[in-house]
């Protein structure tokens, strides 16, 4: 396949509500969008890199001169998109861009070859369930009022996110809420350390299915001795950065559960490498969102359709972030969303949305 050129698009999203997390606090995003044009089809992708690097080191602005400056120049004339890694590999890190650049690549070739997202990654059902992520609160009742009206809308599993000083109260309150069967799980965004344990420890009584990623994110060593204090499954996520960081994390013992993140790991050719490893070993795994738009969405809950996939994962529908997303919005449907079915990622942005959230956009010519 022959690039002809590559798009970069800048859109501004708002946000329905602020989305609070351990590291900070989003109104809107700032989205980088790629669309690979070849003779015979065109793909897009969008960048997860947020506006700051706070998340992690990479960020909007950053992601987009290094695709620009460094990854295009890097692919070779013609190319498959299995090809894309290896010829970016002398690149280090920028992982989230890199992972851009090869879903656009995918996506143009799957749409040449008539197949969709889900079939080339081996997907085994034709919907997935879904779980919301719940931001952190100005108070209890808040939280109670949004938990409560997530599970209205059919949400089969409900995260909550944690940081010292919020963590064991609204859990306890959610629990007492809305009762034992709720799936519940939340996530600390490496907002602890080891001197924690104890109070971690105390989250152990509410019958959570897991705890993603309490502490730093380049210690697996000390996850894999709080996870011996905890009877809570410790989840890694921002650890997870490569199969071969899954590969430690399984020997370690650092975790029994991963949540696979296509957009921040390369891309979802390296998901399915860490899913594949995953299920060897008999860990389980999820697909964590990044706030994406329709775009990320659509490859996203083809990922979760895969078998490994045994967890409800962060695809909660459009609603959830956008009043109006850049494509046809996921609907949730008795607490699932249905897997595309058309050639590539199976959506289009809608011209009309994406030229009123456009703030800048680059042709590149190959």
């Amino acid at each position: 396949m022959k690039i002809t050129g590559v798009e970069l698009r800048r859109i501004a999203m708002p946000l329905v509500a602020p989305f609070r997390t351990s590291f900070g606090t989003e109104t809107s995003r700032d989205v980088l969008l790629v669309r690979v044009v070849t003779p015979d089809a065109e793909g897009w992708s969008e960048c997860v890199a947020m506006a700051e690097p706070l998340y992690s080191s990479e960020y909007v602005d950053g992601a987009a001169e290094v695709i620009r400056r460094f990854l295009l120049p890097a692919l070779p004339k013609n190319l498959d998109a299995g090809d894309v890694a290896r010829a970016l590999e002398p690149i280090k890190g920028h992982r989230m861009a890199k992972a851009a650049v090869e879903t656009a690549v995918l996506d143009a070739q799957l749409k040449a070859a008539g197949e969709s997202f889900g079939r080339f990654l081996g997907a085994a059902r034709s919907r997935v369930p879904c779980g919301v992520s719940v931001g952190i609160m100005d108070s209890i009742p808040q939280l109670l009022d949004a938990v409560g009206g997530y599970l209205d809308e059919g949400y089969v599993r409900i995260k909550l996110k944690i940081e010292p000083g919020w963590d064991v109260e609204p859990v306890r309150a959610v629990r007492e809420r809305f009762g034992d069967d709720v799936l519940l799980q939340v996530d600390a965004n490496a907002a602890y350390s080891l001197t924690d344990a104890r109070r971690l420890a105390r989250l152990d009584a509410f019958d959570l299915l897991l705890i993603e990623q309490p502490l730093a994110n380049d210690d697996l060593v000390q996850h894999a001795k709080l996870a011996t204090r905890l009877r809570t499954p410790i989840c890694l996520d921002e650890s997870i950065e490569s199969a071969e960081h899954a590969a430690a994390a399984i020997a370690l013992g650092s975790c029994s559960i991963i949540n696979i993140k296509p957009g921040r790991i390369g891309g979802y050719l390296e998901a399915r490498r860490i899913h594949d490893l995953c299920r060897a070993n008999g860990i389980a795994v999820w697909c964590g969102g990044m706030l994406e738009t329709g775009l990320g969405r659509a490859a996203n809950v083809a990922l979760a359709a895969l078998p490994g996939f045994t967890l409800p994962g962060d695809t909660s529908g459009s609603r959830r972030y956008y009043a109006t997303d850049v494509t046809e919005p996921f609907e949730l449907v008795d607490g699932h969303l249905e897997v595309p079915s058309g050639p590539g990622i199976g959506v289009e942005p809608i011209p009309s949305v994406l030229d009123e959230v456009t703030t800048s956009a680059e042709w590149i010519a190959l």
